[in-house]
């Protein structure tokens, strides 16, 4: 299934079904009086965060969503059908925006919220409502209130605890495939992950955490160079990042200020994120090597540098294992903000 994480779609509530002029004709009433019925209300259009999804793939194929319109009114006060309503199902994380891709109308992030993005028109009144003791026959009814109409965006953000974040070729999709059932692609030359992918990390029972391998920036992404910043859109909702740089780069000082610089142009205090520092790939450096990049990205991060490979397996567990202590830890934190118990309290 092809990964789309962001789309604009066109949305059109129904309208309003017309109220209806008539008159009762019947045998042996000599005056019947105004029977006519109220038209039936236009459809909504909702959407609706559902678990099972994980792409807006769907909406790549139809952009188009109209309610129905409600039935008209007949004579005998009949009233009209209201128009059925449009549910749209997005992923659990969509995001919902205006026109101008800014504007925040609503984040689902929680499977089974549900929200109406346009409401149907009203049903307009048929001329039974309208007869009194002044106009006991009027022969006028409303029509029905017309639907409202927009374009929004769609942009999914990945639900994931932790973020594998790097340069390409940091041998992130490996580690990925290490820590968990995930099968991303992999290769034996030069490339970057083109897509988002997730996996389901199981330490033990009750100890499991979704890991998150977001495509591989360069320099420059911030203005657009590469992928771009758009899938960093997908580690917002981490608690944690994990940093890979490859053991096997000639300077790994410079890799690691590479993906920091584009970490805080993108904004979204990102930057600001706990952040766990290992050197990958340490199965391809002899010991001398090794600790020598070891002690030089230590020296420009000014923090503790742990070391791992993917391949060969080294370090992966204890490294899976402190990134979980740093995500119940703010889970706890977050259960302590909004005085909640902890179980309950946070989402990524």
């Amino acid at each position: 299934m092809k990964f789309l994480d962001q789309c604009k779609i066109y949305i059109r509530s129904g309208n309003g079904g017309g109220g209806a002029v008539s008159f009762r004709r019947e045998k042996f009433i000599e005056y019947g009086g105004p029977d006519g019925g109220d038209g039936g209300r236009g459809g909504d259009v909702w959407i609706e965060a559902v678990d099972g999804l994980n792409t807006l793939i769907d909406y790549r194929y139809q952009q188009h969503f109209k309610a129905d319109t409600g039935v008209h009114g007949m004579g005998r006060n009949r009233h009209g059908h209201n128009g059925d309503d449009v549910t749209l199902k997005v992923p659990v994380g969509t995001e919902v925006l205006e026109e101008d891709k800014e504007t925040l109308i609503a984040d689902l992030s929680a499977a089974g919220m549900k929200l109406r993005l346009l409401k149907g028109g009203n049903g307009g009144f048929g001329n039974t409502h309208f007869k009194g003791p002044v106009n006991q026959a009027p022969k006028f009814a409303n029509p029905g209130q017309d639907g409202q109409e927009q374009w929004i965006w769609l942009r999914l953000k990945l639900i994931a605890d932790v973020g594998l974040v790097g340069l390409p070729n940091a041998g992130k999709s490996t580690f990925l495939a290490a820590a968990s059932a995930a099968k991303p692609k992999i290769a034996n030359y030069p490339f970057t992950t083109l897509t988002p992918n997730l996996g389901m990390v199981d330490l033990s029972v009750g100890e499991r955490f979704v890991l998150a391998d977001i495509p591989g920036l360069i320099e420059g992404a911030s203005e657009g160079a590469g992928l771009g910043m758009r899938f960093l859109g997908h580690v917002e909702r981490t608690a944690v990042l994990l940093h890979l740089v490859d053991g096997t780069a000639e300077d790994v000082a410079a890799a690691w200020r590479t993906v920091r610089h584009e970490l805080e142009a993108y904004g979204e205090e990102l930057a600001d994120k706990t952040e766990i520092l290992a050197l990958n790939k340490i199965d391809a450096l002899d010991d001398e090597t090794r600790d020598a990049r070891r002690a030089e990205l230590e020296a420009a991060a000014g923090v503790p540098v742990r070391l791992v490979s993917g391949v060969a397996g080294t370090g992966v567990t204890e490294l899976l294992r402190e990134s979980y202590t740093l995500v119940r830890a703010k889970k706890a934190e977050a259960a302590v903000a909004l005085n909640l118990p902890e179980e309950e309290s946070w989402t990524p």
